[in-house]
């Protein structure tokens, strides 16, 4: 029999974890002493701590080894958390994959420009929210008359919004003269749909690669340049239509270089 500090020499464990494994009913000593509380632990109990270090090492978690190791447990049980495992595992695998490529990106961009880049694109999940919508083929300038639209209607009904307003493009092309826009405005609650205005959930999206534009529209292009290299640059493809959420406008007449926007694209992987 050996006291915990020559059982810790032994296997290796701390006396810490030796004291942890115990106080779960990982692994218990052999005997405790009732008169001085000594614990002792066995030869015969290095096989078990050994498969403890060993499943560990294949990064379950205690609660999970403690299931492995009872005597009850099935071969087909054992496969089935071994392969749930080794799902995580790979999963971890690709997002740390895909972590190094945007790493890798980085770098090259900075090497190409000499400088950190101004914006930075952000991939990140988008929930679902209730909103209020009109959605129409107009100009591009034809976007302020919709919002007015989607606007009124709030007012008139009394409902207020509850986040920033957001445009959805659905044309596949840049046409100025005519495009399938939707303007949105976020609510709590509901209203009343009307002859344009609807009532509708604007669906969640898992992946959506951002960026913010400062400024006034006419230079958002170039913002959505960089966003599209980076789209490319990282193995992405568009996935859906592209928003954009006008978190600061020009309220009335006020200096559009102020204004901020989110420029929001669904992306998925190529």
């Amino acid at each position: 029999m050996f006291k915990t500090g020559e059982f810790s020499r032994l296997s290796q464990v701390t006396v810490k974890t030796l004291r942890y494994y115990d106080k779960i009913g990982l692994l218990e000593p052999a005997e405790v002493d009732r008169f001085t509380s000594y614990r002792y632990y066995s030869a015969s109990q290095l096989p078990r701590l050994n498969r403890i270090l060993a499943l560990k090492d294949l990064g379950l978690a205690l609660d999970q080894i403690g299931q492995l190791l009872k005597d009850n447990l099935s071969p087909e049980q054992i496969r089935g958390m071994l392969r749930l495992k080794q799902a995580e595992i790979r999963q971890q695998v690709q997002e740390e994959q895909a972590r190094l490529a945007r790493v890798e990106q980085r770098l090259r961009r900075i090497e190409q420009e000499e400088v950190m880049p101004k914006q930075e694109v952000v991939l990140k999940q988008v929930p679902a929210q209730t909103v209020a919508s009109v959605r129409d083929t107009v100009p591009i300038s034809g976007l302020g008359q919709l919002f007015g639209e989607v606007f009124a209607y709030l007012g008139q009904h009394r409902v207020n919004p509850a986040g920033p307003p957001v445009g959805i493009y659905y044309g596949e092309e840049f046409r100025e003269e005519a495009m399938d826009i939707e303007v949105a405005a976020p609510v709590v609650g509901s209203a009343p749909e009307g002859d344009r205005v609807k009532m509708r959930e604007l669906p969640a999206v898992e992946e959506m690669a951002c960026v913010i534009h400062e400024g006034g529209y006419e230079t958002i292009g170039g913002t959505y340049g960089q966003l599209m290299k980076w789209i490319e640059a990282n193995g992405y493809r568009i996935a859906g239509p592209t928003r954009e959420v006008y978190l600061k406008g020009p309220e009335s007449g006020g200096d559009p270089s102020t204004c901020v926007t989110e420029v929001q694209i669904p992306v998925e992987k190529a």
